[in-house]
């Protein structure tokens, strides 16, 4: 095609630019390009993730040398990780709204095994982590605003328990929580204006006015009530994730897990582990005769305490027996985690296990097995495949290779991190 006469060529416009060393890099264009950042880059995804019985997550989680941050390794094709959008070298952000970014691996892990059968991860693609990083961007400014719904444990008083539920005319699931001002209601973290989500550990999804009045009318106390701010619900549902309590908010629980750390002594640790019947049905395990002055005493054990897990390992499914069996398996000291009584007997109510929002800040002892080493009660895999290096912003080598004998729950690997399936 003949130019038109007197337009120049269009390559004629466009500025020439060359490198000058003794200038550096110092091009406008070059400028605008890295300080721009494209629409979405960095924008965290939203995956919910929830396994039927005997059905996996489909996924790895490593840390590995020269790769920040929380690794998604080896997503199954076809797995429910892959179905929900989990993909290679994501970064997880957030477990079940808790940001995690900036915490101990073994924490991260433990909160996915603890949340059972669902789960959500807040997650950065690979490319998105690196650049966040290397623009030295605040990770946790990325994730929009929302608050976790909150899980509380509402007495009754003389007056009861300080609150009053309203709903649209003819719709079922939508109520809406008045609480009295100073009320059991408000004084146990219930907000006025917020949603019922959950009563006593059941969803009130389908349930008619009527039907809620007949249920809190039989409730005894204390109760247990699952709410959220509408905004936050609008949140959750435009991505429609499910609201449970195991992605709720805990702080304004009266009850709190405990760790009580013995040193066997001549007469024993001093207590009764006895096997007994849970609220919920299940048989459960507990402290009783709990001899004074002796190391559990000492430690903190009250009667009636529930044993929840040994040496930081949850032991909620194991039967009498199993448990025995790890209690004595050290036979010098022990590390047991616990709740009272009345504790017991809430978790039960709402349907969740305490441990789900257990946080230690200390490593369980299996984080510093040996290398090629093993420890008992755990998952391990015969083979584990190279894995391929995530880009990263800057050039580092590392070794990819993996541990030899596998990976193992908490444990070091060689070289080049820690792995845990899921």
């Amino acid at each position: 095609m003949k130019q038109k006469e007197g337009l120049p060529e269009a390559t004629e416009l466009t500025p020439k630019f060359q490198f000058n060393p003794r200038d550096g890099i110092d091009n406008p264009a070059l400028s605008l390009a890295e300080d721009s950042e494209p629409e979405g880059a960095l924008q965290p995804r939203f995956c919910f993730l929830k396994k039927e019985e005997g059905e996996d997550f489909g996924f790895w989680l490593r840390q590995e040398a020269g790769n920040s941050g929380h690794l998604i390794r080896q997503v199954k094709p076809g797995s429910l990780a892959h179905r929900k959008g989990l993909r290679e070298c994501d970064r997880i952000l957030e477990v079940n709204g808790v940001y995690v970014d900036d915490m101990e691996h073994f924490r991260v892990v433990w909160k996915i095994k603890r949340s059972g059968r669902q789960v959500l991860l807040t997650v950065l693609d690979g490319e998105a982590y690196s650049l966040a990083k290397y623009l030295d961007r605040d990770l946790a400014q990325l994730l929009p605003p929302y608050n976790r719904p909150r899980l509380c444990c509402v007495p009754k008083n003389q007056n009861g328990f300080g609150f009053s539920v309203s709903a649209p005319e003819g719709v079922k699931g939508i109520f809406r929580v008045s609480v009295v001002r100073n009320g059991p209601a408000e004084k146990a973290g219930v907000l006025d204006g917020s949603w019922l989500l959950e009563l006593n550990g059941m969803s009130v999804k389908n349930w008619t006015h009527a039907r809620l009045n007949k249920k809190l009318r039989q409730s005894n106390s204390p109760m247990g009530l699952l709410v959220i701010d509408a905004e936050s619900e609008e949140f959750y549902r435009q991505r429609n994730i499910r609201v449970t309590a195991a992605l709720a908010n805990s702080s304004w629980l009266p009850f709190e897990v405990r760790k009580l750390q013995m040193t066997r002594g001549p007469d024993g640790y001093g207590f009764l582990l006895k096997e007994e019947t849970c609220g919920s049905g299940k048989k459960g395990q507990f402290m009783r005769e709990v001899d004074a002055g002796l190391p559990a005493e000492k430690a903190g054990m009250r009667d009636g305490d529930r044993l929840l897990g040994v040496n930081g390992e949850s032991v909620e499914d194991l039967d009498h027996h199993g448990m025995v069996f790890k209690i004595r398996a050290d036979s010098k000291q022990v590390t047991l985690l616990v709740i009272d009584a009345e504790g017991s007997k809430f978790f039960d109510l709402v349907g969740v296990s305490p441990l789900l929002f257990y946080d230690d800040q200390v490593a369980p002892s299996g984080l510093h097995a040996p290398r090629d080493s093993s420890c008992p009660g755990i998952c391990q895999q015969n083979s584990l495949s190279t894995f391929t290096p995530c880009r990263l912003d800057t050039d580092l080598h590392w070794n990819a290779q993996p541990p030899r004998g596998g990976s193992w729950d908490f444990s070091k690997e060689e070289q080049d991190g820690r792995s845990q399936p899921f």
